[in-house]
């Protein structure tokens, strides 16, 4: 196949997928599936164990999320709280002395060591849950839940079909300073727009925290100590064996924004890293098409929603191999030129069709103002480089660790943030030496030049928004750290 079908091919699926997705969100069905807060009986209540993974929490953080816990209204429940592999019994003790304190209803249990990381821990407590639970629900160390969570969702287990009712990651600090703003305007695209374009499909991304799952289910199907991303993996299994899931953009509970750009970049590469091992891992279903259980919808929805992610991984390469040509350029003026205007073109208009539906979708979906829509679109692009590496980095190794985020961690010096940004500072000062060099040189009208000019613009653009989001991290003030 010649290299310019090939592209133009790639092109339009990148512009159909973005333009579905924009439809889908604008019209969307005629009747969207609902998961509204249900009717509730306290008769009729099943019994739900809740799962609290830490690992090197601080501690003051962890009795607010158990705090909230106990405050649950609901009246038949346990909590679990397992910390794994922690080194430092100031840490951990504090969180044991606590659940003491709350009662029989919490059992605490530290466990070192523990392979298998946040699903080793989580498969530790399935064997630890009583035997009367039939929910399992699973909260991060950082999340302060509703009281009235289990008693609007549970109530939607009572349709046997159902493995999962997810609602959304939401944060409490996104105030807090223009860092963790960006941050938070960043997330909730994804959890008032993709979440329920998704949710009306059956094909919701689990997350691993505020979520309720079957426990039957669980225990048959366990969590995948092989993925880094074990909350996605294990939804896209329940709906491989006949499950359904559910989903409500109604929030529940709210936990932490990262606290520097460095941890906000390393959650989104263990995101992607972990969607690519899933890819791999669920080929013969996703793309195959060999799960009888997976509706043509579901397919498209999981695969249609990190082409995204993937073409970062080739706008990465894209990026060094440009500015390679342009330095040949620049070096024999007389031998190479620009390759056609078509071809820069194509990667101004996605990338300008992305910018354009993040901020329609925002003020239309999210409800955003125009400052917000544009923290998220900043907080989004500085991600595209890292998401890049983590896609390709997933398609040539399986086995990188979890990466826990850290929570109320110290705050990197101005220095620490320029060294950790080095790379995307480079690409930035080397674009711009590349694009005032091919500016001096045009000396007549060629529009080759100048849409490849425009490009180069165009894909320093992410690296720049990196540099202004750390120059914020590391600006930000961040709250002293709890040790008891």
């Amino acid at each position: 196949m010649p290299v310019s079908v090939l592209w133009a091919t790639c092109l339009l699926a990148g512009i159909a997928i973005e333009s579905h997705e924009f439809l889908e969100a604008i019209w969307g069905p005629e009747q969207p599936r609902m998961f509204l807060p249900a009717r509730f009986k306290y008769d009729q209540a099943p019994k739900v164990s809740l799962h609290v993974p830490c690992y090197d929490e601080p501690p003051d953080m962890v009795k607010r999320t158990l705090d909230a816990l106990q405050n649950l209204d609901y009246p038949n429940f346990e909590v679990l709280v397992i910390d794994n592999n922690t080194p430092d019994r100031a840490t951990w003790e504090p969180v044991e002395q606590h659940c003491q304190r709350l009662g029989s209803r919490f059992k605490f249990f530290h466990v070192s060591p523990l392979a298998g990381f946040k699903a080793g821990a989580l498969n530790y407590l399935i064997g630890q849950t009583a035997p009367d639970a039939e929910i399992v629900a699973v909260i991060d160390a950082d999340y302060c839940v509703n009281r009235l969570w289990l008693k609007h969702m549970v109530p939607h287990f009572a349709n046997p079909k159902i493995g999962i009712i997810q609602v959304p990651q939401d944060y409490s600090d996104g105030d807090k300073n223009l860092f963790k703003y960006c941050c938070h305007a960043e997330y909730k695209g994804f959890f008032e727009v993709g979440m329920v374009i998704r949710n009306d499909h059956d094909a919701i991304i689990q997350h691993g925290t505020m979520t309720l799952i079957r426990r039957s289910a669980l225990d048959r199907l366990g969590w995948a100590q092989w993925c880094i991303c074990e909350d996605a993996e294990l939804g896209l299994r329940m709906l491989e064996n006949g499950f359904s899931t559910g989903y409500t953009p109604l929030s529940y509970g709210k936990g932490l924004t990262p606290d520097t750009f460095n941890d906000f970049k390393k959650q989104r590469f263990r995101w992607a890293y972990g969607a690519v091992q899933i890819v791999k891992q669920h080929s013969w279903s996703l793309i195959a098409g060999r799960s009888e259980a997976l509706s043509t919808m579901q397919r498209y929805h999981f695969l249609a929603g990190w082409v995204p992610w993937a073409a970062e991984g080739v706008n990465y390469l894209l990026v060094f191999a440009t500015l390679l040509w342009s330095a040949a350029m620049i070096l024999r003026p007389e031998m190479l030129y620009p390759v056609p205007w078509i071809f820069s073109t194509s990667l101004l208009l996605m990338f300008t069709l992305r910018i354009v539906k993040v901020f329609f979708l925002y003020q239309q979906r999210v409800g955003s103002d125009v400052t917000e829509a544009m923290a998220a679109i900043l907080a989004g692009m500085a991600l595209y480089p890292t998401i890049g590496r983590a896609v390709l980095s997933g398609l040539f190794t399986s086995g990188l660790p979890f990466f826990r985020t850290p929570k109320q961690s110290s705050c990197n010096s101005f220095r620490q943030t320029i060294i950790e940004a080095r790379q995307d500072f480079y690409v930035v000062m080397i674009s711009l030496v590349a694009i005032v060099l091919l500016y001096i040189r045009k000396d007549t009208v060629d529009p080759d030049l100048g849409f490849w000019i425009a490009m180069l613009v165009a894909q320093s653009l992410p690296y720049l928004a990196a540099i202004t989001m750390a120059i914020l991290s590391a600006r930000a003030t961040r709250p002293a750290l709890s040790t008891a």
